[in-house]
């Protein structure tokens, strides 16, 4: 596409700052790389295998949990990190005792993608632009733009290719193209915000009602 390289990062940092403070939450650093193999031969992408990641994270959750924090929220911003940081979660928190989420939040918000686009998004698409517009306006360059350089993802296993041949994959055929719009990012980056606040509220606010690791 024709965001930053470091979006996947920009966005939970952006997301964190933004609801901290409802959530009297503390921010932990950034884990700046992920899991990108399909995309390591894109100019400024960096992949880190599996073996690497999971236990790097694993070591991370289990310092936080010696620490003491009783819920701790992992900002999910690359869904090739999905699969390892669901199963390092799971072993983490039954082995500590300590309550864990994971959102995917471009996942998590396409009910409010609909209500400020009107249609489905994409990686690198107008959802995910939009929200690093809104952080980081300077670093969007619609002027590259190319309405050829978007793909529709692959249904139902119909194919696989590595590189992937485009960074801006669609999630449906003829919707998620980025439109660049600074009034629809302002207004995606407001109601992605609140939805994500409200699933941490609503996780936690059950935990406590089930009396699970207290």
């Amino acid at each position: 596409g024709v965001i930053p390289n470091g979006t996947d990062n920009l966005c939970p940092q952006a997301m964190s700052r933004a609801i901290a403070v409802r959530l009297n939450a503390m921010i932990a650093p950034t884990l700046n790389y992920g899991v990108t193999p399909a995309m390591k031969a894109f100019p400024g992408a960096v992949s880190i295998t599996e073996e690497a990641y999971s236990p790097f994270v694993r070591d991370i959750l289990k310092s936080l949990a010696d620490n003491k924090f009783k819920n701790i929220i992992i900002l999910n911003g690359h869904g090739g990190n999905t699969a390892q940081l669901h199963e390092v979660v799971a072993d983490v928190s039954n082995l500590c005792r300590v309550r864990i989420l994971v959102v995917n939040w471009w996942s998590l918000v396409s009910q409010q993608t609909q209500e400020v686009f009107g249609e489905d998004g994409g990686h690198a698409g107008n959802n995910e632009t939009a929200y690093v517009q809104a952080v980081v306006p300077e670093h969007i360059h619609p002027e590259r733009y190319d309405h050829d350089m978007a793909t529709v993802n692959a249904i139902a296993n119909s194919w696989f290719a590595v590189p992937v041949p485009s960074s801006i994959g669609l999630y449906k055929k003829g919707q998620g193209y980025p439109t660049f719009d600074k009034k629809q990012a302002e207004e995606y980056f407001n109601k992605v915000n609140n939805r994500v606040a409200e699933l941490i509220e609503d996780i936690i606010r059950k935990w406590d009602m089930a009396k699970l690791y207290n």
